[in-house]
């Protein structure tokens, strides 16, 4: 009876490693900042962004809705990374998603890089800057035309350079 036991609990067991090896892989590993264009130390990271740019670009947080200044931004310019200053976004194809962050309808060509997000239960689509790998929001598949993306972002991970 108790190796009956045993045996159950190391099938439970492997099988819970299997499915946690196939999530990973689904993920895909995290690119490192040597694979990036623009990439700094930690500490050097720390030094260059406020605390919070710092928990949205490098950490992965998410700032609160509706506190962005870029929510109410209607000039005509370009948001880029707060990061490394890479142009991620025309405001052209900015809109009002009604969701409290900024949202874009298509970013600009080299602007972002994407990667499968599993933080959360469920997969989503990470938007990161494809030059420093900071991470900057999710796209989503309920947008307007053409494209029908919602680029979800943090105000605070970007900032807005007036045309």
């Amino acid at each position: 009876m108790i190796n009956r036991f045993a045996s159950r609990r190391q099938t439970l067991g492997f099988f819970g490693i299997g499915v946690s090896a196939l999530v990973l892989a689904a993920c895909g590993a995290p690119a490192t900042a040597a694979s990036y264009k623009v990439s700094f130390t930690e500490d050097q990271w720390r030094k260059r962004l406020t605390p919070e740019q710092y928990q949205i670009l490098r950490k992965e947080g998410t700032e609160r809705p509706y506190t962005s200044p870029l929510n109410k931004e209607k000039r005509t310019g370009t948001y880029a990374c707060a990061g490394c200053d890479n142009a991620l976004f025309a405001s052209k194809t900015k809109f009002e998603s009604g969701t409290g962050w900024p949202s874009f309808y298509a970013p600009l060509a080299g602007g972002v890089g994407t990667s499968r997000d599993f933080k959360i239960g469920y997969p989503r689509t990470e938007v990161h800057c494809a030059d420093c790998g900071g991470h900057l929001g999710h796209v989503f598949e309920d947008g307007p035309k053409p494209t029908g993306l919602r680029y979800c972002m943090n105000g605070a991970a970007m900032k807005f350079r007036p045309a």
